[in-house]
Protein backbone atom coordinates (compact mmCIF):
# COMPACT_ATOMS: atom_id res chain seq x y z
CA UNK A 1 0.00 0.00 0.00
CA UNK A 2 1.35 3.43 -0.95
CA UNK A 3 2.27 6.07 1.63
CA UNK A 4 -0.13 8.59 0.17
CA UNK A 5 -3.12 6.28 0.16
CA UNK A 6 -5.82 7.78 2.34
CA UNK A 7 -5.96 5.32 5.21
CA UNK A 8 -8.68 5.36 7.90
CA UNK A 9 -10.41 8.32 6.31
CA UNK A 10 -12.71 9.23 9.22
CA UNK A 11 -11.57 10.50 12.59
CA UNK A 12 -14.19 10.00 15.30
CA UNK A 13 -13.86 12.30 18.28
CA UNK A 14 -16.09 12.12 21.36
CA UNK A 15 -15.96 15.32 23.36
CA UNK A 16 -16.09 15.92 27.08
CA UNK A 17 -12.78 14.46 28.22
CA UNK A 18 -10.44 16.83 30.08
CA UNK A 19 -6.92 16.49 28.67
CA UNK A 20 -4.22 15.85 31.24
CA UNK A 21 -0.61 14.73 31.16
CA UNK A 22 2.67 15.27 29.35
CA UNK A 23 3.58 14.78 25.69
CA UNK A 24 6.69 15.33 23.54
CA UNK A 25 6.62 17.47 20.41
CA UNK A 26 8.04 16.22 17.10
CA UNK A 27 10.49 17.90 14.74
CA UNK A 28 9.35 20.96 12.82
CA UNK A 29 7.70 20.23 9.49
CA UNK A 30 8.48 23.72 8.17
CA UNK A 31 12.16 23.32 8.99
CA UNK A 32 12.56 19.70 7.88
CA UNK A 33 11.23 20.26 4.35
CA UNK A 34 13.60 23.07 3.26
CA UNK A 35 16.50 21.36 5.02
CA UNK A 36 15.81 18.19 3.03
CA UNK A 37 15.74 20.31 -0.15
CA UNK A 38 19.02 21.96 0.85
CA UNK A 39 20.87 18.62 0.80
CA UNK A 40 20.98 19.00 -3.01
CA UNK A 41 23.75 21.56 -2.46
CA UNK A 42 26.30 18.96 -1.33
CA UNK A 43 27.65 15.76 -2.87
CA UNK A 44 28.26 14.31 0.57
CA UNK A 45 25.85 12.39 2.78
CA UNK A 46 23.62 14.25 5.23
CA UNK A 47 21.93 12.60 8.21
CA UNK A 48 18.90 14.33 9.70
CA UNK A 49 17.44 13.52 13.10
CA UNK A 50 13.99 14.31 14.47
CA UNK A 51 12.37 14.33 11.05
CA UNK A 52 8.58 14.25 11.58
CA UNK A 53 6.70 11.19 10.31
CA UNK A 54 4.25 13.05 8.09
CA UNK A 55 3.17 12.74 4.48
CA UNK A 56 4.70 16.08 3.45
CA UNK A 57 8.08 14.59 4.34
CA UNK A 58 7.21 11.52 2.28
CA UNK A 59 6.45 13.74 -0.73
CA UNK A 60 9.75 15.60 -0.33
CA UNK A 61 11.48 12.20 -0.05
CA UNK A 62 9.90 11.18 -3.36
CA UNK A 63 10.84 14.49 -4.99
CA UNK A 64 14.48 14.07 -4.03
CA UNK A 65 14.45 10.48 -5.31
CA UNK A 66 12.91 11.67 -8.59
CA UNK A 67 15.83 14.09 -8.94
CA UNK A 68 18.33 11.26 -8.42
CA UNK A 69 19.07 11.37 -4.68
CA UNK A 70 19.31 8.23 -2.56
CA UNK A 71 17.54 8.25 0.80
CA UNK A 72 17.54 5.71 3.62
CA UNK A 73 15.56 5.46 6.83
CA UNK A 74 18.03 4.93 9.69
CA UNK A 75 15.65 5.10 12.65
CA UNK A 76 12.09 6.09 13.53
CA UNK A 77 12.82 9.77 12.83
CA UNK A 78 16.27 9.68 11.19
CA UNK A 79 16.99 9.77 7.47
CA UNK A 80 20.22 9.90 5.45
CA UNK A 81 20.27 11.69 2.11
CA UNK A 82 22.94 11.22 -0.57
CA UNK A 83 22.38 13.78 -3.33
CA UNK A 84 25.62 13.09 -5.18
CA UNK A 85 23.74 11.55 -8.11
CA UNK A 86 21.15 14.31 -8.54
CA UNK A 87 21.29 14.87 -12.28
CA UNK A 88 18.37 17.07 -13.26
CA UNK A 89 17.27 20.62 -12.58
CA UNK A 90 13.58 19.96 -13.37
CA UNK A 91 11.16 18.91 -10.62
CA UNK A 92 8.18 16.70 -11.57
CA UNK A 93 4.76 18.37 -11.51
CA UNK A 94 2.93 15.26 -10.23
CA UNK A 95 4.78 15.56 -6.92
CA UNK A 96 5.24 19.32 -6.66
CA UNK A 97 1.48 19.94 -6.92
CA UNK A 98 1.03 18.09 -3.63
CA UNK A 99 3.41 20.24 -1.60
CA UNK A 100 3.86 24.02 -1.37
CA UNK A 101 7.27 23.51 0.25
CA UNK A 102 8.50 21.79 -2.93
CA UNK A 103 9.12 25.31 -4.22
CA UNK A 104 12.06 25.29 -1.77
CA UNK A 105 13.84 23.23 -4.45
CA UNK A 106 14.28 26.30 -6.65
CA UNK A 107 17.15 27.78 -4.66
CA UNK A 108 19.20 24.58 -4.27
CA UNK A 109 18.76 23.56 -7.91
CA UNK A 110 19.76 27.02 -9.09
CA UNK A 111 22.72 27.03 -6.70
CA UNK A 112 23.93 23.60 -7.84
CA UNK A 113 23.22 23.60 -11.57
CA UNK A 114 22.82 27.27 -12.42
CA UNK A 115 19.30 26.42 -13.58
CA UNK A 116 16.04 25.42 -11.92
CA UNK A 117 12.69 24.44 -13.42
CA UNK A 118 10.05 23.98 -10.71
CA UNK A 119 6.25 23.99 -11.09
CA UNK A 120 4.39 26.77 -9.30
CA UNK A 121 3.47 25.89 -5.70
CA UNK A 122 0.77 23.41 -4.70
CA UNK A 123 -0.35 22.29 -1.24
CA UNK A 124 -3.19 23.71 0.84
CA UNK A 125 -5.51 26.34 -0.64
CA UNK A 126 -5.01 29.22 1.79
CA UNK A 127 -5.06 32.07 -0.68
CA UNK A 128 -2.66 33.66 -3.13
CA UNK A 129 0.87 32.25 -3.11
CA UNK A 130 2.78 34.85 -5.12
CA UNK A 131 6.24 33.97 -6.40
CA UNK A 132 7.30 37.49 -7.40
CA UNK A 133 9.65 37.95 -4.41
CA UNK A 134 11.35 34.62 -5.19
CA UNK A 135 11.78 35.76 -8.78
CA UNK A 136 13.18 39.15 -7.72
CA UNK A 137 15.70 37.43 -5.42
CA UNK A 138 16.95 35.17 -8.21
CA UNK A 139 17.23 38.13 -10.62
CA UNK A 140 19.21 40.07 -8.02
CA UNK A 141 21.70 37.17 -8.00
CA UNK A 142 22.11 37.43 -11.78
CA UNK A 143 19.67 34.77 -13.00
CA UNK A 144 17.12 35.25 -15.75
CA UNK A 145 13.63 34.24 -14.61
CA UNK A 146 10.48 33.40 -16.52
CA UNK A 147 7.22 31.53 -15.94
CA UNK A 148 6.53 29.08 -18.74
CA UNK A 149 3.75 26.49 -18.96
CA UNK A 150 3.21 26.51 -15.19
CA UNK A 151 6.93 26.24 -14.35
CA UNK A 152 9.19 28.87 -12.86
CA UNK A 153 12.41 28.73 -14.89
CA UNK A 154 15.48 30.42 -13.42
CA UNK A 155 18.83 30.27 -15.19
CA UNK A 156 22.25 31.81 -14.72
CA UNK A 157 22.89 31.24 -18.43
CA UNK A 158 26.31 29.69 -17.88
CA UNK A 159 27.51 32.48 -15.59
CA UNK A 160 28.13 32.20 -11.85
CA UNK A 161 25.50 33.62 -9.53
CA UNK A 162 26.79 36.79 -7.89
CA UNK A 163 26.04 38.20 -4.48
CA UNK A 164 23.86 41.28 -4.29
CA UNK A 165 21.41 43.12 -2.07
CA UNK A 166 17.95 41.58 -1.99
CA UNK A 167 15.33 43.83 -0.41
CA UNK A 168 11.91 42.30 0.21
CA UNK A 169 8.85 44.58 0.38
CA UNK A 170 7.53 42.42 3.22
CA UNK A 171 9.04 39.50 5.13
CA UNK A 172 8.49 36.28 3.17
CA UNK A 173 9.44 32.93 4.65
CA UNK A 174 9.56 31.16 1.29
CA UNK A 175 11.46 33.89 -0.53
CA UNK A 176 13.97 34.28 2.33
CA UNK A 177 14.66 30.54 2.26
CA UNK A 178 15.11 30.43 -1.51
CA UNK A 179 17.35 33.51 -1.47
CA UNK A 180 19.64 31.91 1.13
CA UNK A 181 19.68 28.58 -0.69
CA UNK A 182 20.63 30.16 -4.00
CA UNK A 183 23.18 32.54 -2.45
CA UNK A 184 25.27 30.09 -0.41
CA UNK A 185 27.39 29.20 -3.46
CA UNK A 186 27.17 32.54 -5.25
CA UNK A 187 30.30 34.61 -5.72
CA UNK A 188 30.56 37.39 -3.17
CA UNK A 189 28.19 38.45 -0.41
CA UNK A 190 24.39 38.62 -0.55
CA UNK A 191 22.51 40.82 1.88
CA UNK A 192 18.84 39.97 2.44
CA UNK A 193 16.97 42.97 3.83
CA UNK A 194 13.53 42.63 5.48
CA UNK A 195 14.20 38.92 5.81
CA UNK A 196 11.77 36.55 7.54
CA UNK A 197 12.71 35.83 11.15
CA UNK A 198 10.75 32.62 11.73
CA UNK A 199 12.53 29.92 13.77
CA UNK A 200 12.34 27.56 10.79
CA UNK A 201 14.25 30.07 8.64
CA UNK A 202 16.87 30.30 11.38
CA UNK A 203 17.10 26.50 11.53
CA UNK A 204 17.66 26.31 7.77
CA UNK A 205 20.43 28.91 8.05
CA UNK A 206 22.02 27.05 10.96
CA UNK A 207 21.89 23.81 8.96
CA UNK A 208 23.63 25.48 6.01
CA UNK A 209 26.28 26.87 8.37
CA UNK A 210 26.81 23.36 9.74
CA UNK A 211 27.49 22.28 6.13
CA UNK A 212 30.11 25.01 5.74
CA UNK A 213 28.07 28.00 4.54
CA UNK A 214 28.90 31.50 5.76
CA UNK A 215 25.71 33.09 7.03
CA UNK A 216 25.24 35.72 9.74
CA UNK A 217 22.20 37.64 10.97
CA UNK A 218 19.66 34.81 10.89
CA UNK A 219 16.88 35.60 13.33
CA UNK A 220 17.12 39.31 12.53
CA UNK A 221 15.62 41.24 9.62
CA UNK A 222 18.96 41.38 7.78
CA UNK A 223 20.86 38.25 6.75
CA UNK A 224 24.29 38.26 5.11
CA UNK A 225 25.38 35.25 3.03
CA UNK A 226 28.96 35.00 1.75
CA UNK A 227 29.25 32.41 -0.95
CA UNK A 228 31.47 29.34 -0.63
CA UNK A 229 32.67 26.92 -3.28
CA UNK A 230 31.68 23.72 -1.52
CA UNK A 231 29.34 22.46 1.20
CA UNK A 232 30.04 19.23 3.06
CA UNK A 233 27.95 16.52 4.67
CA UNK A 234 26.69 16.86 8.23
CA UNK A 235 24.63 15.21 10.95
CA UNK A 236 21.89 17.56 12.16
CA UNK A 237 18.80 17.59 14.41
CA UNK A 238 15.65 19.46 13.34
CA UNK A 239 14.21 21.98 15.83
CA UNK A 240 10.93 21.22 17.69
CA UNK A 241 7.67 21.98 15.87
CA UNK A 242 6.19 25.10 17.45
CA UNK A 243 2.90 24.68 15.59
CA UNK A 244 2.37 21.14 16.88
CA UNK A 245 3.33 22.38 20.35
CA UNK A 246 0.80 25.20 20.12
CA UNK A 247 -1.90 22.87 18.80
CA UNK A 248 -1.49 20.53 21.78
CA UNK A 249 -1.53 23.43 24.24
CA UNK A 250 -4.72 24.83 22.71
CA UNK A 251 -6.27 21.34 22.79
CA UNK A 252 -5.55 21.28 26.51
CA UNK A 253 -7.01 24.75 26.96
CA UNK A 254 -10.26 24.06 25.10
CA UNK A 255 -10.94 21.06 27.35
CA UNK A 256 -10.03 23.16 30.42
CA UNK A 257 -7.24 20.65 31.00
CA UNK A 258 -3.75 20.47 32.47
CA UNK A 259 -1.25 19.68 29.70
CA UNK A 260 2.55 19.85 29.55
CA UNK A 261 4.35 19.78 26.18
CA UNK A 262 7.99 18.74 26.46
CA UNK A 263 11.04 18.86 24.16
CA UNK A 264 9.83 22.21 22.81
CA UNK A 265 11.13 25.79 22.74
CA UNK A 266 8.95 28.13 24.84
CA UNK A 267 10.50 31.28 23.38
CA UNK A 268 9.13 30.34 19.94
CA UNK A 269 5.57 30.53 21.33
CA UNK A 270 5.80 33.60 23.55
CA UNK A 271 2.85 35.38 21.92
CA UNK A 272 0.59 32.32 22.01
CA UNK A 273 1.22 31.77 25.71
CA UNK A 274 0.61 35.50 26.35
CA UNK A 275 -2.75 35.31 24.57
CA UNK A 276 -3.72 32.19 26.50
CA UNK A 277 -2.85 34.00 29.72
CA UNK A 278 -5.08 36.92 28.68
CA UNK A 279 -7.93 34.39 28.54
CA UNK A 280 -7.21 33.21 32.08
CA UNK A 281 -5.10 30.17 31.27
CA UNK A 282 -2.27 29.61 33.73
CA UNK A 283 1.01 29.12 31.84
CA UNK A 284 4.34 28.01 33.29
CA UNK A 285 7.49 27.27 31.32
CA UNK A 286 10.93 25.73 31.71
CA UNK A 287 13.93 25.48 29.42
CA UNK A 288 12.22 22.97 27.12
CA UNK A 289 8.62 22.62 28.34
CA UNK A 290 5.35 24.53 28.59
CA UNK A 291 2.50 23.68 30.95
CA UNK A 292 -1.04 25.09 30.68
CA UNK A 293 -3.75 24.82 33.34
CA UNK A 294 -7.05 26.03 31.96
CA UNK A 295 -9.60 25.50 34.72
CA UNK A 296 -10.09 29.27 35.21
CA UNK A 297 -10.71 30.58 31.68
CA UNK A 298 -12.43 33.95 32.07
CA UNK A 299 -12.54 35.72 28.70
CA UNK A 300 -11.56 35.76 25.08
CA UNK A 301 -8.90 37.93 23.47
CA UNK A 302 -8.12 39.58 20.13
CA UNK A 303 -5.63 38.09 17.67
CA UNK A 304 -3.82 39.57 14.67
CA UNK A 305 -1.60 37.18 12.72
CA UNK A 306 1.77 38.54 11.62
CA UNK A 307 5.24 37.36 10.61
CA UNK A 308 7.41 36.15 13.48
CA UNK A 309 7.60 37.25 16.26
CA UNK A 310 3.91 38.02 15.70
CA UNK A 311 1.07 35.55 16.20
CA UNK A 312 1.57 32.59 13.81
CA UNK A 313 -0.97 32.25 11.02
CA UNK A 314 -0.61 28.47 11.38
CA UNK A 315 -2.12 28.67 14.88
CA UNK A 316 -4.96 31.01 13.95
CA UNK A 317 -7.62 28.33 13.24
CA UNK A 318 -6.82 26.46 16.47
CA UNK A 319 -6.90 29.64 18.56
CA UNK A 320 -10.14 30.87 16.98
CA UNK A 321 -11.72 27.52 17.81
CA UNK A 322 -10.67 27.88 21.45
CA UNK A 323 -12.12 31.42 21.51
CA UNK A 324 -15.48 29.99 20.47
CA UNK A 325 -15.67 28.46 23.95
CA UNK A 326 -14.46 31.46 26.00
CA UNK A 327 -16.78 34.11 27.52
CA UNK A 328 -17.29 37.35 25.61
CA UNK A 329 -16.47 38.47 22.07
CA UNK A 330 -13.10 38.15 20.32
CA UNK A 331 -11.79 39.51 17.04
CA UNK A 332 -9.37 37.49 14.90
CA UNK A 333 -7.62 39.25 12.03
CA UNK A 334 -5.71 37.29 9.39
CA UNK A 335 -2.96 39.31 7.70
CA UNK A 336 -0.96 36.56 5.95
CA UNK A 337 -3.33 34.48 3.80
CA UNK A 338 -6.49 35.77 2.14
CA UNK A 339 -8.49 32.53 2.29
CA UNK A 340 -7.62 31.18 5.72
CA UNK A 341 -11.16 31.35 7.15
CA UNK A 342 -12.55 28.65 4.85
CA UNK A 343 -12.99 26.34 7.85
CA UNK A 344 -15.46 28.66 9.63
CA UNK A 345 -18.43 27.11 7.83
CA UNK A 346 -17.43 23.73 9.27
CA UNK A 347 -17.19 25.19 12.79
CA UNK A 348 -20.64 26.71 12.30
CA UNK A 349 -22.00 23.21 11.69
CA UNK A 350 -20.87 22.44 15.22
CA UNK A 351 -22.66 25.45 16.70
CA UNK A 352 -19.89 28.05 16.68
CA UNK A 353 -20.98 31.69 16.31
CA UNK A 354 -18.37 33.21 14.01
CA UNK A 355 -18.97 35.95 11.44
CA UNK A 356 -16.34 36.60 8.77
CA UNK A 357 -16.20 40.16 7.37
CA UNK A 358 -16.74 40.74 3.68
CA UNK A 359 -13.04 41.42 3.20
CA UNK A 360 -12.46 37.81 4.37
CA UNK A 361 -9.62 38.97 6.64
CA UNK A 362 -11.42 39.49 9.95
CA UNK A 363 -13.65 37.21 12.03
CA UNK A 364 -15.91 38.19 14.93
CA UNK A 365 -16.14 35.36 17.45
CA UNK A 366 -19.01 35.33 19.92
CA UNK A 367 -17.70 33.08 22.64
CA UNK A 368 -19.44 30.83 25.09
CA UNK A 369 -20.85 28.62 22.35
CA UNK A 370 -21.91 25.11 23.27
CA UNK A 371 -20.34 23.10 20.50
CA UNK A 372 -22.02 19.87 19.41
CA UNK A 373 -20.67 16.97 17.40
CA UNK A 374 -21.27 17.00 13.65
CA UNK A 375 -19.76 15.59 10.44
CA UNK A 376 -17.12 18.07 9.18
CA UNK A 377 -14.36 18.17 6.58
CA UNK A 378 -10.81 19.46 6.99
CA UNK A 379 -9.99 21.99 4.21
CA UNK A 380 -6.28 22.29 5.07
CA UNK A 381 -3.68 21.14 7.61
CA UNK A 382 -4.23 23.65 10.41
CA UNK A 383 -7.97 23.96 9.94
CA UNK A 384 -8.15 20.17 10.17
CA UNK A 385 -6.38 20.30 13.52
CA UNK A 386 -8.78 23.04 14.62
CA UNK A 387 -11.77 20.83 13.83
CA UNK A 388 -10.26 18.02 15.89
CA UNK A 389 -9.82 20.50 18.74
CA UNK A 390 -13.46 21.55 18.36
CA UNK A 391 -14.49 17.91 18.59
CA UNK A 392 -12.67 17.59 21.92
CA UNK A 393 -14.90 20.30 23.40
CA UNK A 394 -18.16 19.34 21.66
CA UNK A 395 -20.96 17.29 23.11
CA UNK A 396 -21.50 13.97 21.37
CA UNK A 397 -19.41 12.64 18.50
CA UNK A 398 -17.68 14.57 15.73
CA UNK A 399 -16.73 12.83 12.49
CA UNK A 400 -13.88 14.47 10.58
CA UNK A 401 -12.93 13.64 7.00
CA UNK A 402 -10.05 15.07 4.97
CA UNK A 403 -7.45 13.44 7.20
CA UNK A 404 -4.95 13.49 4.36
CA UNK A 405 -4.51 17.17 5.19
CA UNK A 406 -3.96 16.60 8.92
CA UNK A 407 -1.46 13.82 8.19
CA UNK A 408 0.59 16.25 6.11
CA UNK A 409 1.54 18.27 9.18
CA UNK A 410 0.98 16.18 12.30
CA UNK A 411 2.66 12.94 13.32
CA UNK A 412 -0.16 10.68 14.54
CA UNK A 413 -2.16 13.56 16.04
CA UNK A 414 -4.87 11.27 17.33
CA UNK A 415 -2.32 9.18 19.22
CA UNK A 416 -0.86 12.27 20.89
CA UNK A 417 -4.31 13.41 21.96
CA UNK A 418 -5.31 9.94 23.12
CA UNK A 419 -2.20 9.81 25.30
CA UNK A 420 -3.57 12.90 27.06
CA UNK A 421 -6.98 11.32 27.62
CA UNK A 422 -8.91 12.31 24.49
CA UNK A 423 -11.42 9.91 22.97
CA UNK A 424 -10.21 10.03 19.37
CA UNK A 425 -10.03 7.13 16.95
CA UNK A 426 -9.64 6.50 13.23
CA UNK A 427 -12.20 4.40 11.46
CA UNK A 428 -11.36 1.80 8.82
CA UNK A 429 -11.40 2.41 5.11
CA UNK A 430 -8.98 2.92 2.22
CA UNK A 431 -9.32 5.29 -0.73
CA UNK A 432 -6.23 5.03 -2.98
CA UNK A 433 -4.75 8.09 -4.66
CA UNK A 434 -4.88 8.11 -8.45
CA UNK A 435 -1.18 8.99 -8.71
CA UNK A 436 0.76 6.78 -6.29
CA UNK A 437 4.02 8.28 -5.10
CA UNK A 438 6.26 7.90 -2.09
CA UNK A 439 8.78 5.59 -0.58
CA UNK A 440 7.55 4.57 2.85
CA UNK A 441 4.94 1.85 3.07
CA UNK A 442 2.86 0.82 6.06
CA UNK A 443 -0.44 -0.88 6.75
CA UNK A 444 -1.06 1.38 9.75
CA UNK A 445 -0.22 4.96 8.92
CA UNK A 446 0.60 6.97 5.79
CA UNK A 447 4.10 8.03 6.71
CA UNK A 448 7.31 6.35 7.85
CA UNK A 449 7.24 2.60 8.27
Amino acid sequence: MNVLDRLDTILRCRGGARLEGSIDTHGAKNAALPIMAATILTNEKVTLHRVPRITDVSVMWSLLEALGARLTLDGPNTITIDASNVNTHRAPYALVRKLAASFDLCGPLLGRFGRAEVPLPGGCILGTRATDMHEAAFRALGASVAVSHGFLVASADGATLRGSEIRFRTPSVGATKNAMLAAVKAKGTTTIVNAAMEPEVVDLANFLVAMGAKIVGQGSDTIAVTGVKKLHGVEYEIIPDRIQTGTLLIAGAITRGDVTVTRCRPTDLALLTLKLQECGVNVTTGDDWIRIQADAVKSGTDIVTAPHPGFPTDLQPQMLTFLCTTPGTSVVEESIFNARFSYVNELSRMGADVRVAMDNNTALVKGGSSLSGAPVEAPDIRAGAALVIAGLAASGETEIIGLEYIDRGYERLEESLSALGAQVQRSSGVIPETEPVGTFETSEYPAFS
